[in-house]
């Protein structure tokens, strides 16, 4: 097919947005590639905002996807601090903030997910910090700098995956850190709280305090700037920041305006799309943090926030684009580094959707592999300072094989030889 006519837009400018670019050239097509990003940052990769680059071990160049002369060099045209307004469904154009039209043939939605706000008394007070974007680590760095330096504060409203990231690179610099946690573990609504304990035990061991079973009501402050962080079971946390750490919600209005389906907040919500990552209109994809995806594999629909989830899902918009035959069926996947503990978790497995979790390993050494099982099937598995082994744990979910639990927790029993 002659391409060259014809006009790809991709509204986001992160990992998804920036891979499905490059994806589009790689395979071979000639027409416009315009690529829209709300940011004056060039495209760039989420984890290190709270890992690497927060922590100081890594550049601030090292985030870029690709450097800066790709885009030109690859003809693909970039619209850097620019917001799309309006997508006209009909005649196929999306119209930018300063009110220029762009045609499109076809049109990925990329535009990812922002923070949940803290619905709270004092959060416009200076101090009050949220973790998305480069801006955000730009600031959050320098603040856990001087925090640690002077010996102070931070409350952390939330301990997900950014709250403990953030609480482990801030006791790297020395600050004082308190976690505020609604559940009775870390991590509840990913691991559960049978392996919840450990993370709550590792960051202990490091100096952080947990504050379980309490939710931030308030936070106040003098002349402008926080003083402190008070829960709803009437304890105060003094801070000199905090950071909201709760959640985020997927960027789905302009795909709402234009009136595309949206999936169920059960399912997280998002832009409801197939396994080809087609949206209810034909002509427009949607990936990364903002899609909501028929998933051949788990037999659900599903929404994921994780790198891996846009560093594969923009490429695989970009082929369905191109009218190849595409089934989005990766195991979902992310990583996390927390002090002198690193891990990989593969597969989805929410509270109430398995009935056992099987160790291989010492947990006390943290060294070890955790599986989450149904009826004797694997749904997940997270291997904590044990490597090189995600393909074998992914194939072992992807067979949907029963597995003798015996040799499921023995490591001398090959992971290959389960599934």
């Amino acid at each position: 097919m002659v391409d060259g006519d014809r006009t790809f837009v991709i509204v986001g400018g992160g990992l998804a947005g920036a891979k499905a670019a490059e994806t589009l050239r790689a395979e071979g097509f000639t027409g416009r590639v315009i690529l829209i990003g709300d940011e004056r940052e060039h495209p760039y990769e989420r984890p290190p905002l709270s890992k690497g680059f927060l922590t100081g071990k890594e550049e601030r160049d090292s985030v870029y996807v690709h450097e800066p002369a790709w885009y030109a060099r690859s003809d693909v045209e970039l619209h850097l601090g620019q917001t799309v307004t309006h997508i006209d469904r009909e005649a196929r154009t999306v119209r930018l903030g300063d009110s220029t039209l762009v045609h499109y043939d076809k049109l990925l939605l990329a535009t990812g997910a922002e923070p949940r706000r803290l619905d709270i008394p004092g959060t416009d007070l200076v101090g009050v910090h949220h973790l998305r974007r480069l801006a955000h680590a730009d600031r959050l760095r320098q603040v856990l700098s001087a925090l640690g330096r002077d010996n102070g504060h931070l409350v952390i409203a939330g301990a997900g995956w950014i709250g403990l990231e953030v609480a482990a690179a801030a006791r790297g610099y020395g600050a004082e850190v308190t976690v505020v946690e609604p559940e009775a573990t870390p991590l509840h609504g990913v691991l559960g709280p049978e392996l919840g304990q450990v993370f709550a035990d590792v960051h202990a061991e490091h100096g952080v305090r947990f504050h379980f079973g309490a939710r931030l009501t308030e936070i106040t402050g003098h002349d402008g700037m926080v003083l402190a962080a008070l829960t709803d079971d009437g304890e105060e946390h003094p801070a000199h920041d905090v950071l909201a750490a709760i959640g985020a919600a997927p960027r789905t209005a302009l795909a709402e305006a234009a009136g595309l389906a949206i999936a169920d907040w059960a399912d997280g919500g998002g832009v409801a799309v197939d396994a080809s990552l087609r949206t209810s209109d034909p002509h427009i994809y949607a990936a990364g943090d903002v899609a909501a995806a028929d998933h051949p594999l788990l037999g659900t629909r599903l929404r994921v926030e994780h790198w891996a989830n846009a560093l594969n899902g923009g490429p695989a918009a970009a082929r369905a684009m191109l009218g190849r035959d595409v089934t989005y069926d990766r195991v979902p996947y992310f990583f996390s580094d927390q002090y002198d503990l690193g891990l990989e978790y593969s597969g989805w497995a929410p509270p109430g959707s398995y009935d056992q979790v099987v160790i291989r390993g010492d947990v006390g050494r943290r060294e070890f592999i955790a599986f989450w099982l149904a009826e004797g099937r694997v749904l997940a598995g997270m291997n904590v300072n044990v490597w090189d082994v995600t393909e074998r744990i992914q194939h072992v979910i992807r067979t949907g094989a029963q597995v003798d639990q015996t040799a499921l927790a023995d490591p001398s029993v090959p992971l290959e030889s389960l599934g």
